[in-house]
């Protein structure tokens, strides 16, 4: 008797994106991860693009191993022409683009009197200028004859993000860009949203040291949710977004953050565990440092 193996679990229909390719770009770790298994688990043909082939290779395998879709592209998305050739070989494949989930990012924490020039431009060209160039290689190499969605993905900044300037540039940027692109490109049949996670399990936490590793197992006190969320609760975001119930949903941001530019005021935040957490990766695993670990 052979296993059968686990699937991700996910609230939307199976089949939902039956014949559908759709790119995730930092997709060969966290959340893009995540997000690409559950699209996967949904009928697209997903294609992974970041720097590391070898970590592509691995979430690709992970979602074939799931009975799922999955091929890779490993492009810079600050190199604009590596991206172009990338696209170009991604359409040799596959016909068109039908999704884009512009979620490859990363930052380091430093307050503004600290960050250099340099540190600047290397977080806002990952956040802001490498989503523009994704964005539009796609847009031109598929979407503006076929039409299509994109979700880019930013982060809870809207109170500011002290300790972390050049990435809350960065996003507010890709945030205006998400309500311009939507405008421009309707005309096209392209709809253009965001997602805005706030603090989320996942492993990308364990890629910081020092005062901030210590700060993370106590950030969910600042929380109204009070607790962390999940990278599959982002991924359902991304998800709906890209879905055909959010065809009058265009140019607008949704923040998946248990109310976090919320905590913190004038109203004390009590503890609590009423709002229990969605997670249907079933590959998900809790970083280490929220594991006491490291």
């Amino acid at each position: 008797m052979t296993d059968t193996p686990a699937r991700y679990d996910s609230v939307f229909r199976p089949g939902l994106f039956d014949g559908q390719t759709i790119l995730v770009t930092g997709g060969g770790s966290g959340i893009g991860r995540c997000i690409a298994h559950e699209l996967a688990s949904l009928g697209a043909q997903l294609v992974l693009a970041g720097r590391k082939p070898e970590k592509l290779a691995s979430v690709a395998e992970e979602i074939t191993g799931d009975g799922g879709k999955a091929d890779s592209q490993a492009f810079d998305i600050r190199d604009e022409e590596a991206v172009r050739a990338g696209v170009a070989e991604i359409m040799a494949r596959h016909g068109a683009i039908h999704g884009l989930v512009n979620n490859a990012g990363g930052q380091f924490p430093a307050e503004i009197k600290d960050i250099s020039k340099k540190g600047w431009d290397a977080v806002v060209a990952t956040n802001l200028t490498g989503g523009y160039v994704v964005m539009k290689a796609v847009f031109e190499a598929s979407m503006q004859a076929r039409g299509g969605a994109v979700v880019n993905i930013t982060a809870d900044m809207h109170n500011g993000m002290p300790g972390m300037a050049h990435s809350g540039a960065a996003r507010a940027g890709m945030e205006n860009l998400t309500m311009t692109a939507a405008v421009e490109w309707a005309k096209h049949g392209v709809r253009v949203n965001a997602v805005a996670p706030g603090w989320v399990a996942s492993s990308g936490m364990d890629t910081y040291g020092g005062a901030v590793r210590a700060m993370i197992p106590y950030l969910k006190q600042h929380l109204p949710a009070q607790r962390l969320g999940s990278e599959a609760e982002i991924a359902a975001a991304v998800t709906f977004l890209l879905s055909p119930a959010a065809s009058f949903i265009t140019g607008t941001l949704l923040r998946v953050d248990g109310g976090a530019p919320l905590g913190g005021r004038h109203w004390p935040l009590e503890a609590h565990d009423k709002m229990p957490v969605y997670n249907g990766f079933h590959r998900a695993v809790d970083p280490a440092v929220l594991r006491g670990e490291g």
